[in-house]
Parts: C-alpha cells; structure tokens; sequence
C-alpha cells in the first residue's frame, strides 16, 4: 500500500491510497526551482511512502479457532471418507492409498493415527473375499468404522443438514448472485463445501431438492452450477453491526472514532484513510461488479470489501481460508492483491497466520474475547466431538500410566483385540491432534496411489485387487 502525500510549504493539499509492489519505498523530491530559492519561495515536495508491510497485530483469542479446527482435522478428514462409504467402513490397505489426503505421511503409519482416536475410531477384521489368488485359502482383512457414539454424532449432523436444506439453499443462492455470470464451478464451491456448512453430497442432492433454482451445466473449465432462479430479497447485504461505546450520555462525538478490536492501536495515516474509507458511501455487492468503478479507485475497494464482509457472513464459523477467496477473484471481481487489501482493512478482516495457508476473520462475529457470536447447531455437534476426542485422549493416558506402572487396567477400548504389527505402537507424548501440521483445513482431496509396502503387502496380500472408494483411477477425485 502505497500512502502518497502531496504538500506545499505546511498546508497539506491531498491524499490518495495506491498500490505498490514495493513494500518499503521512500521518495523526497523537490523542484529544481525550489532549491534555487529556498527561502524566499514556497517549496514543492512530494511525498511518496509506503506501508504495504503492514504489520498484523496477532490476535490468541482468534488464532484459538484455527488451531481447535487442526487438534481434529484428521478425524473429520477419515469421518468423511467412512461416511462415503455405503456400509460406513473401509479396509485399512484401501485407506493406505488417502496418506495424502489424510495429511499423514510416512513414516507414520495410518493405525497409529487411528488407535489415538479410540472413541472416535475402531478396528475389526472381516473375512477376504474370494478371488483366483487365495481362492484355497481362508484369511481376514483389517478395516475401521466409526464407533456407536462417533456414529451417532455424525448422523445427527447429516440429519441437521438435511433439515435445514432449504436454507442453505439460500445461502448458496446468495454465494451465486455475487458472481456476474450467476454461475460457480463446482470444484471451487467444493473448497467452501465444509466452511458453508453443506453436506458431502450437495452436489447430487441440491439440483434434485431445488430443480427450480439450480441446475448443473458444462463449462470449457469443467461443471458449474448456475443459478435459474433468485429470490431478489436476498439481495440484501449485511447490516453494519451496532457499535457500544459505552457512552454515559448518548450526544453526537466530537470527533471520529474507528471501531477496532481491543489491544489494535494503528499508525495515524492509516487510521485517518480508514475513517475516509468509512465515510464513502455504501456499495450493494449484489448489485454493481467490478467493472463499475475505476480499476485503483476507493469506490472499487469498497465493493470488494463488501464482497469479502458477504461471503465470511456465510460461513459457519465467520472464517475461511485466504486462498479459498483468491478462487473466487475473477468471478466476484476482487482485486489481484486480495490479501494486502484484506489486511489494510483490520476494522473489518483478521488475518489469522496459524498454519501454512493464512485464515480470515470477520472481526464483528466475534465478542472482544474471541467467541462467536451467532452459533450453528453444526458446531454444537462439532464440540460434542471434540469433547469425545479429549475422553479418548485421556483414557489412552491412563493406559499408558498403567502400562508405567506394571498394572493392568480394564480394556476401554475394543482395538486392543486385534492383533496386527502396529498394535503395539507407542507414540510417546505426541500431542494429539497435528497441532503442527498446519496444510489446509478445506476438503479438497489430493490421493496419492501408491502402495503402502509397511501396511497393505505385509499385512493384507490381496491389496492389489481393491477398488478404491471413489471408483475413479484418474487421481483427482473428491467425496464431494
């Protein structure tokens, strides 16, 4: 972001917000005929600096969020593959080939990822089918399912979305009324399946439920759903929230004041453009593209802004992924810059840095302690999840004392019944749930197809004759 002043003698005449793309510019320049005569003339000095580094201020009580969606990234991850499934269970050697995917890779081995989850997670054998290869021999195959209580959460959440299609009909209506063709490719919509709170089989369900609404159409990059039909009241962008200075007496102020979260303090030329900005007009994204307004100009911002403040109000959590937007950049008509813009605007956006790909927040779905203020009944049954996950967690601690102690405790977990090579895999301290491993939170799928030697040759030998679950060799399928 480029702030450039232009000034003669004290008076300051203008002030304009540009874009460069050098992050730390400073330029002084001065009329020849201004150093001929420098006192007896009014000097000419132009001002050129930039702040396009700026700096994010981090927020704890935000960046909380990221990291609980990462403590059980992969139990959603391995849950959504289950429940694709028709019988709800997959063999451990077909499984070997999702590492990518699952965001596990070797050396670590897919069951001591599933043995960390015991309440979420168990093991049982089935037998294996007959083929020309072991047609005179009798053996079992390893697979996982979800346990009665993960089960019963899931089908809950299922039946949720299911209850309420109809509004996340609208709100898909609304994601498509701000592209200017009225159409999305699925493949991108897939990235924002999890974040909208759509279910795993929107795709297939959505145009049958609302066939006068939606419907699937081939593009030159590939299927894209177009909206036929739109309700115009839902046109109608997000009310600003309303601010509580904690005024004894409610008078007009004196002076302008920006609303920030607590504990941001910004430098005073970025301030006075902010409360410029808040000045301007507002600017209906559902109405008006980009092609409006003059490319660089503060109105072009300002819708764009808008278009970011409408598509995070959809969102389950008022949060997505940055580059999830950056998809979205020629459809909506946001600026090649998205990310620069989003951080110059911390009255609106927070940029959460957890994790290899940057977060966004809108900052007014959220109290001055982090806590969302609008709560979906999908995140009531995500927080039952995870307080089940922490219940596994702490039986395995209790296991692994015991194990310290030479005692033996009861059997709490049905896994401890099969006997395979990793069954007594012992990972020591690791934290539970991939604290680390911050690679995305979205559902698009990466497969890799390669066989796993430690797990599908040495303890399943029919693995070469598995179908994987999608049905699809190409290695770019997706459960959505």
């Amino acid at each position: 972001m480029l702030l450039s002043v232009s000034c003669q003698s004290d008076n300051f005449l203008s002030s304009s917000l540009l874009q460069s793309s050098n992050p730390s510019f400073i330029s002084l320049k001065r009329t020849k005929k201004s150093f001929q005569n420098i006192y007896n003339k009014p000097q000419s000095l132009s001002l050129s600096i930039s702040c396009s580094s700026l700096k994010i201020v981090r927020s704890p009580s935000l960046d909380k969020h990221v990291v609980k969606q990462n403590k059980i990234r992969f139990v959603q991850k391995l849950k959504t593959l289950l429940l694709s499934k028709p019988k709800h269970f997959l063999p451990i050697h077909i499984l070997s080939k999702c590492r990518a995917y699952l965001c596990i890779h070797k050396p670590r081995s897919i069951l001591s990822m599933i043995y960390r989850y015991p309440t979420i997670f168990e093991l049982f054998t089935i037998p294996m089918p007959p083929t020309p290869f072991n047609a005179t021999k009798s053996g079992y195959q390893l697979c996982v399912r979800l346990t009665p209580a993960a089960k019963s959460l899931a089908m809950q959440e299922l039946n949720l979305k299911s209850a309420i299609s109809g509004f996340l009909a609208n709100k898909l209506q609304k994601l498509l009324m701000l592209s200017s063709h009225r159409r999305l490719l699925l493949s991108k919509i897939v990235h924002l399946g999890p974040h909208l709170g759509l279910s795993p089989n929107f795709r297939s369900r959505l145009c049958n439920d609302h066939p006068d609404k939606f419907k699937i159409v081939g593009t030159s990059y590939g299927m894209a759903l177009e909206l036929v039909h739109w309700d115009p009241e839902l046109a109608v962008p997000l009310k600003s929230p309303p601010v509580n200075r904690g005024l004894i007496v409610d008078r007009p102020l004196k002076f302008k004041q920006l609303n920030l979260r607590k504990g941001l303090n910004l430098k005073r030329r970025h301030r006075d453009f902010l409360m410029k900005f808040n000045e301007l007009p507002d600017i209906c994204p559902y109405n008006t593209s980009l092609n409006d307004f003059p490319k660089s100009s503060l109105e072009a911002e300002k819708r764009a802004c808008g278009v970011v403040r409408e598509v995070l109000g959809m969102m389950v959590e008022k949060r997505t992924l940055i580059d999830h937007l950056t998809h979205f950049r020629k459809d909506f008509g946001l600026p090649n810059k998205l990310r620069a813009m989003i951080v110059r605007h911390p009255e609106l956006f927070y940029v959460s840095l957890k994790g290899m790909r940057d977060s966004v927040f809108l900052v007014e779905g959220f109290d001055d302690k982090g806590v969302l203020l609008e709560k979906d009944e999908s995140l009531v049954i995500r927080d039952q999840l995870m307080a089940l996950v922490a219940e596994g967690k702490r039986i395995r601690r209790e296991k692994r004392k015991a194990r310290i102690n030479g005692t033996i405790l009861d059997d709490c977990d049905n896994n401890d019944n099969v006997e395979v090579e990793d069954g007594d895999y012992d990972d020591g301290d690791y934290d539970d749930g991939f604290e680390n491993l911050f690679d995305s939170e979205d559902s698009d799928l990466e497969y890799d197809f390669h066989d796993d030697d430690n797990e599908s040759s040495m303890l399943y030998a029919n693995g070469g004759n598995a179908v994987f679950w999608t049905g699809d060799d190409n290695g770019d399928s997706e459960p959505w």
